[in-house]
């Protein structure tokens, strides 16, 4: 279903992104998706939690919470990000039975049903682009124990800039794999080009790039500004949500807002942090 959907351009190729994503990963970009965790769940350890990694990716953040002491279980639609997961399990904890890593859709609810309950369910940047985005936000609610965390980040809705940019991202994935470059080239003129410009007439050229994913810039993930290129203008499907709908949306189904980092209305996604009441 992943390759006919790939091969039809309803779907970009995260994993394969991902993929590329690894070579770079060091102890610094570890320590940084450990110190994102901790800030946002409020915690300086996970010990004797349990985590769930929906979409882990590339796989950073199912290391982090593994190394922070949390029992994980990850999973990926993408075949190529399951292979990313456990690449990084294989470097880093091999033939760890407490990490456990396996590919699975939040859409599938026969799936999700065998996988239990957990401390802190994680799914960030993933849900909107399933396909069903509300689907999925409520499936993922049974996941969380009582008085567990829910830690989710989705797209902001930027009305009108988002109608476009979901016309650019389709065009990627149904464009001939040799054309592509064209529309990631404008696209990243207009991405990066002012921020480029800035830092040159400010004397310091790049300096945004080369911090970008380091706490005092960028994301604070530990990310590539890159591959975060790539992932934005590929990155189909796609939907997004204002926060207060997310908000209310939970709400309703019996959670309490914990944390929340927005992305100021920037093409950027909202982190939510949730607490579901015993």
């Amino acid at each position: 279903m992943h390759a006919t959907e790939v091969a039809r351009g309803d779907r970009f190729e995260f994993g394969a992104n991902w993929t590329r994503f690894l070579a770079l990963v060091n102890e610094d970009r570890i320590r940084l998706a450990e110190h994102s965790l901790r800030d946002l769940l409020e915690a300086e350890t996970l010990q004797d939690k349990t985590f769930l990694d929906i979409g882990s990716g590339s796989g950073l953040f199912s290391l982090a919470a593994r190394r922070l002491g949390a029992r994980v279980r990850s999973f990926d639609y993408d075949p190529q990000s399951v292979a990313c997961t456990r690449e990084l399990k294989g470097r880093y904890f091999p033939d760890d039975p407490e990490w456990t890593i396996e590919r699975g859709s939040v859409l599938d609810q026969a799936f999700l049903v065998g996988l239990g309950t957990f401390d802190v369910v994680y799914s960030w940047g993933v849900l909107h682009h399933t396909g069903a985005m509300w689907q999925a936000l409520e499936n993922v609610t049974p996941l969380v124990k009582p008085e567990g965390r829910l830690y989710i980040a989705i797209y902001d809705d930027q009305g009108r800039a988002t109608v476009l940019w979901k016309r650019v991202k389709r065009a990627y994935c149904h464009t001939p794999e040799p054309f592509r470059s064209l529309i990631l080239g404008l696209a990243f003129v207009r991405l990066w080009g002012p921020t480029t410009v800035r830092d040159f007439l400010q004397g310091h050229p790049g300096k945004t790039w080369r911090n970008y994913g380091k706490r005092q810039e960028g994301s604070g993930r530990g990310m590539s500004p890159w591959r975060d290129v790539v992932d934005w203008v590929g990155g189909y499907p796609f939907e997004v949500a204002k926060p207060e709908l997310i908000f209310d949306f939970y709400r309703d189904r019996g959670f309490v807002l914990s944390r929340l980092k927005t992305c100021g209305g920037g093409k950027a996604c909202n982190e939510f942090v949730f607490t579901r009441q015993p």
